[in-house]
């Protein structure tokens, strides 16, 4: 499994925002459809919550990649 490492400027970054940013997903739309359909992980459990607030360490999966957060 590829996992990336994402830093980000700020206190945290929403879960639909990392998928988008990452580039895990093309669109803020296609970060909604999969993650209420249940196909990501944080920190290895099923999250739906499309606002999930992620930090530093959080590892956000979706389609066998990895993006762990860092923010600056």
């Amino acid at each position: 499994m590829d996992k990336k490492v994402i830093k980000v400027e700020g206190e945290y970054i929403k879960l639909q925002d990392l998928l988008k940013y990452s580039g895990l997903c093309q669109t803020g739309g296609h970060a909604k459809v999969v993650i209420q359909n249940g196909d990501v992980k944080v920190n290895g459990e099923v999250c739906e919550m499309r606002g999930k607030k992620l930090r530093t360490g959080d590892i956000a999966e979706y389609n066998n990649e990895q993006v762990e957060v860092i923010m600056v």
